[in-house]
C-alpha cells in the first residue's frame, strides 16, 4: 500500500477501542492463557518496558513495518524477533518516552521523526516478569536505519501486505522457556517466526488495521 495513503487511512486508529486480550488470545498457547486466569499480573511487581511498532516507507513509498532480530545472549529473550523498544529506565517522563529513547538507542529513529497515533493493550511476559507498554507510530520521513551492535542483530522489514495476508499466521511446535514441544501460534514474516509477545501485539495491530484499510 501506498505509505501516504496508509497515513491518512491510519489516522482513523485514533478514535477506535482497543481489541485488548481477546485479540492477544488469538496468538497465545494455551499453557499461557491458563496461567494469565489464575495469576494477577500486577501481584508480580513486573518491570515495565515499552516498545514502537513503527511504519515508515520504503523507496518506492511502500508501506513497510519495522521489527528487529535481537542478538544472541543469555536470556529469555535472546535471538527473538521484537519491536524496538526496552527496559523503562529513571530517567524516563513515561512509557512512551521510553520506547522513543529505546527505538533511537537501537535503530537510530530521532523521536522527533515519529508521530505516535496509537497506544495500544498492554502486554505482561512471564518468562522475564515484564509488562510491556506498546505504541504504534508512523516515520514519514526515515533516514538509513542505525543498528545498535550490541542489541540488535539486524532488522526485518516487513511489507503491510505480507503482515496483513492470513496465509502468514501459522501454528508452529516450539520450545519456550516455559514449556517443551508446545504448538504455538505465530506469524511468518520474511522467513521468520514471530511469536509471544510480538505476536500478540501484532495480533492486536492487526485487528485494528482490518477496520481501516
Amino acid at each position: 500500500m501506498d505509505f501516504n495513503e496508509f497515513c491518512q487511512l491510519a489516522l482513523k486508529l485514533k478514535n477506535l477501542p482497543l481489541p485488548g486480550e481477546e485479540s492477544h488470545y488469538k496468538m497465545s498457547p494455551q499453557l499461557r492463557i491458563e496461567w494469565m486466569k489464575r495469576n494477577k499480573v500486577r501481584d508480580a511487581n513486573p518491570k515495565r518496558a515499552g516498545v514502537m511498532a513503527l511504519f515508515f516507507p520504503d523507496q518506492k513509498l511502500q508501506t513497510k513495518l519495522l521489527l528487529i532480530l535481537r542478538k544472541t545472549y543469555e536470556g529469555v529473550h535472546s535471538n527473538q524477533i521484537g519491536f524496538p523498544g526496552g527496559k523503562e529506565e529513571k530517567m524516563d517522563r513515561d512509557l512512551l518516552e521510553t520506547a522513543l529513547r529505546e527505538t533511537q538507542e537501537e535503530v537510530g529513529v530521532p523521536p522527533s521523526g515519529v508521530e505516535v497515533i496509537k497506544t495500544l493493550s498492554e502486554v505482561y511476559i512471564p518468562p522475564s516478569n515484564f509488562l510491556v507498554q506498546p505504541f504504534m507510530g508512523i516515520y514519514p520521513s526515515p533516514q538509513p536505519f542505525v543498528l545498535q551492535e550490541s542489541e540488535v542483530e539486524q532488522l526485518v522489514e516487513v511489507f503491510l501486505s505480507d503482515f496483513m495476508d492470513d496465509s502468514n499466521h501459522i501454528e508452529e511446535n516450539l520450545t519456550t522457556s516455559y514449556a517443551k514441544n508446545i504448538d504455538v501460534p505465530a506469524y511468518r514474516l520474511n522467513g521468520y517466526t514471530v511469536w509471544g509477545a510480538t505476536a500478540m501485539m501484532l495480533s492486536e495491530i492487526k485487528e485494528l488495521l482490518r477496520q481501516v484499510l
